[in-house]
Parts: C-alpha cells; structure tokens; sequence
C-alpha cells in the first residue's frame, strides 16, 4: 500500500472504481481497485487500519453463510476465523465496500439451480440486512464460473462480478484480478520499485510492479 502511495494510485472499491471509468473521469487512470476475499477476521486489526492510513478504500467479498465462523472449505490449512456480522458493519461504516462470495464457499458450476440461486441470491440479501447497505459486487469462489454462473449473477440483480482468470463472459461479470499471494515476492517488488521509477513515470511503473507480483491467467487459486 506504501508503494502505491509513492506512486501516485490511490486503492478504491471495485465500486468506486468501475463509476470512474464509466464517468470518463481523468482519475481513474489513479485508482486501483482493490480486494479482499473469503472476510477473514484479520482484515479489521491488520489491513483496515493500513488502507485507512492512506486513505485508501477496498472492495471485501464476504461469504454471507460463514458470518463468525472459519474456513471450513480448506480443511488442510489452518483454522482461521471469519467476520462476525457485527465486524462486518465495521468495516463497512468505514468505507469498505462489502460484496458477495457466495454462502459457503462452493464451486458454482457444480451446485444445483436452486442452490446456485441460493449461493448468488440469497447471500446478497443477508449482506444487505447485515450492513444496511447495497450489496452490488459478487466474487466467484475458487474463481470457479460458467454461463449458467454468469447469469444467476445478472438476474440476481448484481452490476458486476470478479473472477481471476482469463475468460470470454461479458467483462463486467467476469472481471480478472491479479492475485497477490506471495509475501517474498511482494517484497522484491517493493526494493525494485526504485529502479523502476527512475527510468518509468509513476503510471506505467505502477502497471509494471503490480504485474510482477501475478499476472491474471496464472494458473493459481486464491480462493
């Protein structure tokens, strides 16, 4: 987040980011959009506070089945705890844009319709009542989708969703991320940042830096 700073980009929501654009507005060429998946409790102590700093804003796709549970879909990794409700109007009434991941973390191209309707539908309407507020992003778990997916996004009344990967859907419902996983690999681009902005300007400097830490199309699975 330092290093965005140094270069000029200002993190915003998925929201925030995608109405810039759609107003034409110089700035957007500024802003980055940023996401947090799956509503880990640590998002409130350790991340929070450090995009506050910066004035800094993000986009958290929550799974609205889990509230103050754990993450039971990675049964061989660690216990880690999620959101209760009451840390998710937390970080809403700071700016966080809250988004759907779903109820329980499935793989949609593998659920029944009704389920499937329930996993995009339903989940939006408990964020909604949770946070009082709109609910207009959704985030495919395990960046898992299909048409089928596709459409039970758009019919649920979504304006965009984010995958991770490469795809042909409507881009608006399919948005591609670039996943940043590796704390090593984030640190060698914050020493490189130097020697890039020296021969760079800061807008093709922070495309290049943000490129080196994943590029949307590797073969990995943030979740």
């Amino acid at each position: 987040m330092r290093l965005l700073h140094r270069l000029g980009m200002r993190g915003v929501s998925i929201r925030e980011l995608l109405a810039a654009q759609a107003q034409g507005s110089w700035k957007a060429t500024r802003l980055i959009g940023l996401t947090f998946d799956d509503g880990y409790d640590d998002f409130i102590d350790s991340a929070l506070p450090v995009l506050l700093r910066y004035g800094f804003t993000a986009t958290a796709f929550v799974l609205a089945g889990r509230l103050g549970g754990d993450n039971a879909w990675t049964p061989e990794g660690p216990r880690k705890p999620l959101m209760t409700a009451d840390k998710l109007r937390t970080a809403a009434e700071a700016g966080i844009e809250i988004g759907s991941h779903g109820l329980v973390h499935i793989s949609l191209p593998s659920v029944s319709d009704p389920d499937l309707d329930e996993e995009v539908g339903l989940s939006r309407r408990i964020l909604q009542e949770a946070t009082g507020q709109a609910v207009d992003g959704f985030c495919y778990p395990f960046g898992h989708l299909d048409g089928r997916a596709v459409r039970a996004v758009r019919v649920a009344g979504y304006d965009y969703a984010c995958a991770i990967w490469r795809n042909d859907f409507p881009e608006r419902y399919a948005l591609r991320r670039i996943a940043v996983q590796d704390p090593h690999l984030v640190t060698r681009v914050v020493k490189a940042a130097p020697r890039v902005l020296a021969t760079e300007g800061p807008r093709v400097a922070a495309r290049k830096l943000i490129e080196t830490i994943g590029k949307p199309g590797d073969d990995r699975d943030p979740g």
